[in-house]
């Protein structure tokens, strides 16, 4: 083993054991030189600009805007090294996260599904807040998770989820599946969502040019070319779209769009057949809701939404008819329940 004997200092406390005292000094002298450092360069650097003085406006406002970054930067290096002093006892995490999880519980569902709408706008703006956690908040998510939102979305690489909403970590539960289909897997994750982790929002998040659900309308022949487990996989998306809807459709753009929320509205109308589920609906614990994200603007439409007011509907239509013809797609606003049956 490597011996601390080198030094009076580390060699005494190796001796004694004491650790705790040793991991403290450690700590303390990283901390407090970073934050020297950064004062001893923010102290030469602008002062020196400073003084040979400004060629124009541009540059005054350049080296202010420098500054003001420099400050900052300082003053997130001064909270790092006080929690790395003060605030990393697993203890002090589980109070963290206890306290945060009480926070979540009283949010309702309407307030979630919007600030994921603000985030998205946030995100399609180019002026997302990248709510990136510190050390200590990354520490507290150990003991326990408590998502808002459980989203049930594709495979596809250019749909990051938390990206797309602006949001961090321990925010967002992610179920991803090419054609963000459910089965027997997709839907447990989503039951341990809503049943376990008490989510508020339930989301399946289709976008523009999903390669599942073209794939899915190709001919029956050329899906049996596929692997087995690929080719059931399309198999059982192509039975939940209306092939005589999208042939209707002749521009691509639309076909395409109306093809993936076709298919969003039949997960969500899947999810509806979970009594459990649609309890939570009733009750206002919860909101099921289809959404589409273009991938060339970056904005997300929301539509097929169920809450309460929707269950009753739907409950009303089902006594009165148990069949419930599905209908194409009539906008971002549309709620199940609400359209006129066929």
């Amino acid at each position: 083993p490597t011996s601390l004997s080198f030094c009076p200092i580390f060699g005494a406390m190796g001796r004694s054991g004491d650790s705790a005292a040793l991991v403290a000094l450690v700590v303390s002298g990283v901390a407090l030189g970073g934050v020297l450092g950064l004062l001893a360069v923010t102290a030469l650097g602008p002062s020196k600009k400073k003084r040979q003085g400004f060629r124009d406006d541009d540059e005054e406002d350049d080296f202010r805007e420098d500054l003001r970054k420099r400050r900052q930067l300082r003053e997130i290096i001064a909270d790092e090294a006080a929690g790395m002093a003060t605030g990393f006892s697993m203890d002090e995490a589980r109070e963290k996260a206890d306290a945060g999880h009480e926070i979540a519980k009283g949010i309702p569902p309407a307030e979630v599904l919007s600030a994921l709408q603000k985030g998205n706008i946030r995100f399609w703006m180019g002026t997302p807040s990248r709510p990136e956690t510190s050390a200590f908040e990354r520490r507290a998510l150990i003991s326990k998770q408590f998502p808002l939102t459980a989203i049930l979305g594709c495979s596809d690489s250019r749909v990051p989820t938390e990206i797309v909403f602006d949001q961090g970590l321990g925010d967002m539960y992610v179920v991803r599946v090419a054609g963000n289909c459910l089965d027997n897997t997709t839907t447990a994750s989503l039951q341990y969502a809503v049943y376990h982790l008490k989510v508020k929002v339930l989301m399946v998040l289709g976008h523009e040019g999903c390669a599942a659900i073209k794939a899915a309308q190709l001919p029956d022949r050329d899906i049996a070319k596929e692997p087995e487990c690929l080719g059931n996989l399309l198999s059982s998306l192509k039975r939940g779209l209306c092939e005589a809807n999208l042939k209707a459709v002749r521009d691509a753009k639309a076909h395409d769009r109306e093809a993936v929320t076709t298919n969003v509205k039949r997960q969500v109308e899947k999810l509806t057949e979970d009594e459990g589920i649609m309890e939570k609906v009733k009750k206002e614990e919860l909101i099921i809701v289809g959404a589409f994200y273009e991938i060339s603007s970056g904005i997300v439409d929301f539509f097929h939404e169920v809450d309460a007011i929707a269950a009753r509907n739907i409950a009303a239509q089902e006594r009165a008819a148990p069949m419930i013809k599905r209908q194409p797609s009539r906008g971002v606003l549309t709620r199940l329940g609400d359209e006129p049956k066929l």
